[in-house]
């Protein structure tokens, strides 16, 4: 493990066991917490969050690179959910075919006829990317994609550093665990909403957690939700259904629900199809768009972090039409875009198409979906692509380089699972906050980092999906 921990602490089975007991005791003492599968929505019973039992080496300048980079991607992000025909130019052949991403459009379509009630826009996101590998040795930083609805982590990431200062110390790498850097995105993340909540302006209007049936991941949320508690700010968890059931607007737009006035709609749940098991909650989802809450995502910051979007902004001189006189912050972003490819219908299409099926295992055949574990590789890349190619039904998917990482030996802690070494891949993340309120940024920030370490083995998939572990960065 280059400039990791040193072969003679991987490889000493008895330390290993000894490291992983009091590395699970250390997550539970800092609450680095999820509920059981069994009972996902009760916590009688909780167990630590999987995490690496070492924190992974990561390259101290793309590490600094990715949260240099962060405003910047806050900044297009919200530049692009206000830019009405750049995403309908963007989405047309998506929306044409995906009728998910078409549900979301019509909405988007209404709210910008009847007029946004709201100026005040919240944006929380996370920028995930991995290190590319070249056969000379350098690696380069290469963004997966952006997250701009429910980014996850920023709680239990907050918790994880001392978990990993500790287990370091007992393993007697004391010099290790001084590298190990803080981090506390819940922090930055309440202190958004915070914000968003004293703009909107009414000290009763409650913080509504627009949260999942099945909520095994509460803790990471409850880490935000006692951020905003401390400052005396009332939050409160509800779902859809209670929306559809109790919610309305008054004569000024003012969204109600179970009674109390809702000053910030924190989206946790709506980003795939099937959390809308009903028409009754795409009925609600635009009663809430059409509120003068603010939406933490509003449905065009939703649109804006579709892959669709990510793959046109690829494209040559797009970027420049975000940010017209600033050159040097087009470099930044676009120095950290992977090769991304159009399946739409024409030429340029079909040309995408062959290069897949010609050499299927250089890419990754990407869905509009979010929640890790969507992604198609290798053959079955050639199975999609050969049935539909002569249709439009490629046009919901986009192509993109297959990105080389090299792999890092860890021991992945979790429950039920054998301890053994395994090849492990990481993916870094950035998180982003920002209030716009009219045409004014009042805070734009990069607010901490999350590193999410998977078995070689898998694809695809992220912690909540069962298969990433949570992680820190070791500078090197």
């Amino acid at each position: 493990m280059a400039q990791g921990i040193p072969d003679e602490v991987m490889m000493n089975a008895a330390l290993i066991k000894e490291l992983a007991d009091v590395a699970k005791d250390e997550a539970l003492l800092q609450g680095v917490l999820m509920r059981t599968k069994e009972t996902p929505n009760s916590s009688e019973l909780a167990t630590y969050a999987p995490f690496s039992l070492f924190p992974t080496p990561v390259p101290k300048a793309v590490f600094l690179q990715a949260l240099a980079v962060q405003t910047h991607y806050n900044t297009l992000v919200d530049k692009i959910s206000q830019d009405a025909d750049f995403l309908q130019e963007a989405l047309a052949s998506t929306v044409a075919v995906d009728d998910f991403t078409a549900r979301l459009f019509r909405i988007h379509q209404q709210i910008l006829k009847e007029g946004r009630s709201q100026s005040i826009v919240l944006g929380l996101n996370r920028s995930d990317y991995m290190l590319d590998q070249k056969q000379d040795g350098s690696s380069s930083l290469k963004q997966i994609e952006i997250n701009t609805f429910a980014a996850s982590f920023g709680g239990l990431s907050s918790r994880t550093p001392d978990v990993h200062r500790h287990i370091l110390k007992v393993a007697g790498r004391l010099e290790e665990s001084q590298k190990i850097l803080d981090n506390n995105p819940a922090a930055g993340l309440a202190r958004a909403v915070a914000k968003a909540w004293e703009l909107y302006g009414s000290e009763k209007a409650i913080v509504m957690f627009l949260v999942e049936e099945s909520q095994r991941n509460i803790f990471d949320q409850r880490y935000i939700e006692s951020e905003l508690w401390k400052r005396n700010i009332p939050t409160k968890r509800k779902r859809f259904d209670d929306v559809c059931k109790t919610g309305s607007l008054d004569q000024d737009k003012r969204l109600f629900v179970e009674g109390e006035e809702v000053a910030v709609v924190y989206f946790r749940n709506g980003y795939m199809p099937q959390n809308y098991t009903s028409e009754q909650h795409w009925d609600a989802r635009l009663l809430m768009e059409r509120s003068r809450a603010v939406k933490c995502p509003d449905i065009s910051t939703h649109l804006a972090g579709t892959k669709k979007v990510q793959q046109v902004l690829a494209r040559p001189g797009v970027l420049e039409r975000f940010f017209p006189d600033q050159p040097e912050v087009v470099e930044q972003i676009r120095a950290t875009f992977a090769g991304l490819y159009t399946l739409d219908m024409g030429p340029e299409g079909d040309k995408t198409v062959e290069m897949a099926l010609a050499d299927p295992d250089r890419f990754v055949l990407k869905p509009q979906r979010e929640g890790g574990g969507n992604n198609i590789y290798g053959s079955e890349i050639c199975k999609v692509l050969e049935g539909t190619k002569e249709s439009t039904e490629r046009t919901a998917y986009i192509l993109m380089d297959k990105i080389h990482p090299t792999p890092s030996k860890n021991y992945l802690l979790r429950r039920d699972a054998p301890l053994k070494i395994s090849n492990c891949l990481s993916e870094l993340g950035a998180f982003g906050a920002y209030v716009r309120q009219g045409k004014d940024m009042v805070m734009n920030e990069c607010v901490g980092h999350l590193l999410r370490t998977k078995s070689a083995e898998h694809s695809d998939g992220g912690v909540a999906a069962g298969v990433a572990v949570l992680d820190n960065p070791l500078l090197v």
